[in-house]
């Protein structure tokens, strides 16, 4: 969330002087005499080598390293690992605490592999080549190797008009832009995500997509600020320019762009499972003023009958916006309290925010953080001081020992299920970290004193004297208050990153959108507990809290799965933690954008649970708006209406056509729960993802290459939604295969040609079932998950050309950390025959009551593809859920 008043502090790069250091630089790099290889070993499995300077430094943007490290390793049959590195390992290494690397001690024999590593002695180049079709992949013979103290550049040579996917997080197209392009990362606090900047995420990982030439993956792991390249001036290539670390690549072979996404899982780590319950619809705002103000929103979505799972509180409740505490007069805990009993008993959860940066004033998360000596520090040993939500702020030092005992205990005492705050979820935010002093912030108390303009609270209503609908008689404000929330402006000792360094202002300046890379952040020269330096490891930090507050959740509840939606994140996130994309604007255009936000994160980086702000967070939205939003958000995997301080309500009810749309797309949603939870299944069991972009199902058809307004809701289910203002048409793109009308079950054969469907109404989207899919849908949506699985289900049986269909359907307990009882269950369809097989461990009464057939010949061609009316055949069950069976249609 947030909107921060504080300047943007540029760098020289505007001046003169400056232009004369960049070209006084540019001629040094083209002077750069790269690397010569020797003492070459190659064991099969393995290579080794010696890198020297091959020439004189050209010490371009700092001191080029002499001697380095070349290690290759075979890993797997579909994966290649290729390291360089520093002879005297000193040089700054992603943390294996952080980041463990994934298993490649049985390696592969170099002719198994479907990648082969070739190399040039002198000056040393490398290229890694698909082995089946003698194409290359990645070649930097385009440009000398640079390796200095604070810079890194290698240059990789691609095909004219590449397709390139990844390289977050951004809000650009999905599919890169491929000339005078540049991609940074450096994670920061970006109000409005605005396009071509860096935003809260560092995903160094890039998907080359060639048709029916196969897709591969490109993954760098390294946590340093970087400029990535892409451009087609001297030929088209993609180049990495890195303030530090090392060069430490992972490449994967696919060659579908599936097997690319599991091959990747496999170094990042597969997806945590979610609770069941997490994939109800959640309301949030910036702004309800007091805890009735909380529950009068339960209370009316309950009135217009609009399913609503979880509440959710942004910062409004904390005393004074500081962490770990409650507004004694607007959030009394005895209300609080009595909020969540009341949403328990009515199977619905509550879930709050808390953020990294800790005021800095005599209160009890302060006073024990400096007892445990956790909060980062400045060079001269003192605790950094910036400001932040509260005023003057301290944050955590994640790599300090007792960092995590800390939290536990703050959660412990705070979130305490008999006499504190009984959340169901955790939401982090700001943890880039954010901070809005800008630097060097030498006065931060001055900073967070001085007058500015962010928006007000709203004012505190009077007693209406009025019980809240369902709330007890006593639940209601017992007077005026007239405290109003002033917001504030806002191992071996190897590996920590080598001595002497210009840690604020190195001389290659990446393109931050911020300024210098301290600017609104924690300064780079902070030192870590164990040596290391924000210069090195700031784009872990968010990630590092989202895996201490997992932990901290576990401490509280042991038994059960958290949920943790975060803001920043680091490869390998997923794995703890969910993603919402930030603070988006209420817009058309945000909308659009959305969708290859969560295609990103889901199919590209491994972080299935993802959403945006439904109806937009900034700004103001519109009922048209917000109904198409309503609909688009009921698929993203996180469904969350959330929005800003000072923009006007957009609660689903608050307008008749989004109470429609929003109904009609919950009770699609509730009814598709388990299809969804069982796709996230499967993404958590084999890295295969919960969406896709349509050049995963059809990836020699390159026409669907750039599509990033269209998806797949799992393998079956494509969601094509309007995506202009005010309209009620849309053109969508059909492949060449069979599909049917999720609603209406026409069957509609797709020519891989663009058709434009009409009267496209504001309560509903185009939904297709594409052809041999089965889908597990319960018989009837409810108001909360709990009562949904209380539902028995049906099945639809989309056949393809030739009369098949399969799908599964996976069933557990929905909440627990461990499931010693589940059932993975088969559906096969072929010709009038339906197969249920599986496994069936999960003990259940529930049945599958009717099974509906889609199929039948398609009429006559009308604008790219065919249609008829719907030829669906349904049959009555009961078909069990608990042993294996055969039914013939």
């Amino acid at each position: 969330m947030r909107f921060s008043t504080a300047p943007v502090l540029l760098g020289l790069a505007g001046s003169s002087c400056a232009s004369a250091i960049a070209r006084r630089q540019a001629n040094s790099l083209e002077s750069c005499p790269g690397y010569a290889a020797s003492n070459v070993k190659d064991e099969g499995a393995r290579l080794t080598a010696d890198l020297s300077l091959a020439g004189t430094a050209c010490n371009a943007y700092g001191e080029d390293l002499t001697n380095l490290k070349l290690e290759v390793e075979y890993q797997t049959e579909n994966r290649l690992h290729v390291k360089i590195y520093d002879a005297d390992e000193q040089v700054y290494q992603v943390p294996e605490s952080v980041f463990p690397r994934p298993d490649g001690s049985e390696g592969c024999e170099a002719d198994h592999s479907a990648l082969a590593f070739q190399w040039t002695e002198t000056p040393f180049s490398f290229r890694v080549v698909r082995r089946s079709t003698n194409e290359t992949l990645f070649d930097t013979s385009a440009a000398s190797l640079v390796f200095e103290s604070q810079y890194l550049r290698v240059r990789t040579s691609l095909p004219d008009a590449p397709h390139l996917y990844g390289l977050g997080e951004h809000t650009d197209p999905f599919q890169l832009n491929t000339t005078n392009y540049t991609r940074t990362l450096w994670n920061r606090d970006a109000y409005g995500v605005p396009g071509g900047t860096n935003l809260y995420g560092h995903h160094p990982i890039y998907f080359d997509h060639r048709g029916a030439n196969g897709t591969h993956g490109v993954f760098l792991l390294s946590s340093s600020g970087m400029d990535i390249k892409i451009d087609d001036t001297d030929g088209q290539f993609l180049e990495y320019n890195a303030l530090g670390g090392i060069l430490d690549f992972y490449f994967i072979a696919g060659p579908t762009p599936k097997d690319v996404a599991v091959q990747y899982s496999e170094i990042v780590g597969k997806p945590v499972m979610q609770p069941y319950w997490g994939f109800g619809f959640h309301q949030c705002r910036y702004g309800y003023r007091d805890v009735y103000a909380v529950a009068e929103v339960v209370a009316n979505y309950s009135a217009a009958g609009i399913p609503l799972e979880t509440m959710w509180t942004d910062i409004d409740y904390m005393e004074l916006r500081r962490v770990f505490t409650l507004d004694p007069e607007r959030f009394p805990l005895d209300k609080v309290r009595e909020l969540v009993s009341y949403l328990h008993e009515h199977q619905q959860h509550y879930v709050v925010m808390v953020d990294p940066a800790t005021w800095r004033g005599d209160y009890e998360a302060y006073n024990e953080g400096v007892s445990r000596d956790i909060f980062q520090k400045t060079p001269d040993g003192k605790i950094y001081v910036g400001a932040v939500w509260p005023g003057p702020t301290v944050f955590p030092d994640w790599f300090h020992p007792s960092t995590q005992g800390y939290w536990d205990d703050q959660f412990l005492k705070f979130f305490d299920a008999d006499k504190g705050v009984d959340i169901d979820a955790l939401w982090i935010d700001m943890n880039e970290a954010a901070n809005f002093c800008p630097y060097p912030c030498s006065d931060p108390d001055a900073y967070a004193n001085k007058s500015g303009n962010p928006p007000k609270p709203p004012p505190v209503r009077e007693n209406s004297g009025r019980p809240i609908a369902g709330f007890p008689e006593d639940f209601q404000p017992t007077g005026t208050s007239q405290r109003l929330l002033a917001r504030q402006e806002n191992s071996t000792g190897q590996w920590l990153g080598l001595p002497g360094r210009d840690l604020i202002n190195p001389e290659y300046k990446i393109q931050n959108a911020a300024g210098s890379i301290s600017n609104l952040t924690a300064p780079t020269d902070i030192e870590n507990y164990g040596g290391t330096h924000q210069y090195d490891t700031h784009n872990l930090y968010g990630t590092m809290m989202s895996i201490a507050s997992r932990q901290a959740l576990l401490a509280r509840r042991p038994e059960r799965r958290p949920l943790v939606i975060t803001r920043s994140t680091y490869a390998g996130a997923g794995s703890h933690v969910g993603k919402w994309l930030g603070d988006n604007l209420s817009t058309w255009h945000h909308y659009r954008n959305s969708i290859s936000g969560i295609l990103q994160f889901a199919s590209i980086f491994q972080i299935p649970m993802v959403g945006a702000d439904v109806c937009g967070f900034g700004d103001n939205t519109t009922e048209t708006l917000c109904s198409r939003w309503a609909w688009l958000g009921a698929f993203y995997p996180f469904y969350r209406n959330h929005n800003g301080f000072d923009s006007i309500a957009q609660e689903f009810y608050m307008w008749p056509t989004v109470t429609e749309a929003s109904k009609n797309a919950l009770s699609t949603r509730y009814r598709l729960l388990d299809y969804i939870y069982t796709a996230l299944h499967k993404q958590s069991e084999t890295g295969l993802p919960l969406l896709n972009p349509l050049f995963f199902h059809y990836p020699e058809d390159l026409a669907t290459a750039p599509i990033d307004v269209q998806f797949f809701f799992g393998d079956a289910l494509l969601v094509s939604p309007v995506t202009e203002e005010n309209s009620t048409d849309v053109s969508i793109y059909l492949p060449k295969d069979t599909f049917y009308d999720f609603f209406t079950h026409e069957r509609v054969d797709g020519n891989g040609e663009w058709v434009n469907l009409t009267d496209v109404a504001f309560t509903t989207i185009p939904l297709h079932i594409r052809g041999g899919s089965i889908i597990p849908l319960r018989a009837e949506a409810a108001n909360t998950t709990t009562e949904l699985r209380k539902k028995d289900f049906v099945l639809y049986v989309a056949v393809n050309s030739t009369g098949q269909a399969e799908g599964s359907l996976y069933l557990d307990e929905g909440d627990a950390v461990d499931q010693p009882e589940t059932s993975l269950i088969s559906f096969t369809y072929d010709n009038g025959k339906l197969n249920v097989g599986g496994e069936f461990g999960y003990a259940t009464d529930l049945v599958i009551k009717e099974v509906t057939v889609l199929g039948g010949e398609a009429g006559n061609s009308t604008g790219g593809y065919q249609t008829k009316e719907a030829a669906s055949r349904t049959f009555n069950g009961p078909i069990s859920l608990s042993e294996a069976s055969t039914h013939s249609f």
